[in-house]
């Protein structure tokens, strides 16, 4: 069988039969007509999570994961809430890692707190006190992001996947950072991957879509479907369209962007302006050694540095930044740079000082220039 590389550009070796197109076809269409029999000739029946234009993306995110199947949603947040109503109950616990996506962070509270769920959230990178947490009670549900915005800490996701395992929980790993080029946490023991599809699986910052990848096709990701159905949560089918259009250039965007940001990392540690930079692709980075055994091909596109002098100067240092853009996101083909503690505003966990970094696909002599620019003494 032909490469990850080539299936992906190729968007499975599509092409259409009757018209020999190489590039899938977009179905706008919302019904599906029966014949007289009443029966649905192609068994589609309704576009809520029934389109043909899905069909292509999520096999090819599955093949990518290595997981036996895959299901579309119209954000991230969708995909990750839906996969937790799915399958935990009132009166289990879930255990998650501190460090990660606040706005995911933040409806796991509200959540849990409505639905009396005991949500336990711990330093992930420690697996003693992953284990202390899973063993204090009868967890259903083990939710981890590697690397984990926006330190961009490293969990060593094939020891977590045992320890959850080992009590009968679920392991869900959010691998929006990592994507499927760098990391495939299916085969390190997780059952469940999360993506924003939003970020670098469609890589042009025009899409707003989640994906779940599944190990098995088992009862657990059947209720996740059938919740899919019912919510009604999955993206238009332009959107799908457009995201497989995104993850057709996915491993050549994500390897210049994962090799630009080493080099700017690699340049920015030891600056004199900056108190320290977090990238895992550092032999300084503390899960350094679990990144480069669980992660290939690089390390991907984020980083985030510690500017001197506390919030005031981080504030200015990203002011007078011109080539990166001043906007949230991440995983895009152009570079992006905020401050991360006023974007998640009250009870954030980002430092004061902390710029995160979003490397897209410009020079990375231009990228580097304007950080030097930028960290400037006035």
């Amino acid at each position: 069988m032909p490469s990850r590389e080539t299936r992906t550009a190729q968007a499975l070796h599509f092409t259409d039969g009757p018209t020999g197109a190489v590039v899938p076809p977009l179905h706008t269409t919302t019904t599906y007509a029966r014949d007289p029999s009443y029966r649905l000739p192609a068994g589609h029946e309704y576009t809520r999570d029934d389109n043909p234009t899905y069909l292509p993306a999520e096999r090819l995110l599955a093949e990518l994961e290595k997981g036996a199947d895959a299901a579309l949603f119209a954000s991230g947040m969708a995909a990750a809430t839906t996969a937790v109503q799915s399958m935990v109950r009132p009166g289990v616990r879930i255990v998650a890692c501190r460090a990660m996506y606040h706005g995911f962070r933040l409806w796991l509270r509200e959540w849990c707190a409505a639905w009396q769920v005991d949500l336990v959230t711990v330093d992930a990178t420690d697996l003693d006190a992953v284990r202390s947490a899973v063993e204090g009670g009868p967890t259903a549900l083990v939710w981890i992001e590697t690397p984990a915005n926006p330190t961009w800490d490293v969990v060593d996701i094939a020891a977590v996947a045992e320890i959850a395992r080992g009590r009968g929980a679920r392991l869900v790993v959010d691998s929006t950072v990592a994507t499927p080029v760098h990391s495939q946490p299916l085969g390190l023991g997780a059952d469940l991957v999360m993506h924003s599809a939003t970020k670098a699986l469609n890589g042009h910052s025009d899409v707003l879509a989640g994906a779940l990848v599944t190990a098995k096709d088992d009862e657990a990701w059947q209720r996740i479907r059938h919740l899919r159905h019912l919510q009604g949560a999955v993206l238009g089918p332009f959107e799908a369209w457009l995201l497989l259009r995104g993850m057709r250039t996915l491993f050549v965007r994500v390897a210049r962007s994962s090799r630009s940001a080493l080099a700017l990392a690699s340049s920015l540690e030891g600056h004199p302006r900056v108190a320290r930079v977090l990238y895992p692709g550092l032999t300084t980075h503390p899960g350094h050694a679990i990144a480069a055994r669980q992660m290939s091909d690089g390390f991907g596109s984020m980083l985030s540095i510690l500017v001197s002098g506390g919030e005031a100067d981080a504030l200015r240092v990203v002011g007078r930044l011109s080539v990166f853009l001043r906007a949230t996101s991440l995983g895009g083909i152009e570079s992006l740079a905020e401050h991360r503690a006023t974007v998640e505003g009250s009870g954030t966990l980002a430092p004061a000082n902390l710029l995160r970094l979003s490397v897209g696909l410009e020079s990375v002599d231009d990228l580097r220039s304007d950080l030097e620019f930028a960290l400037r003494p006035e």
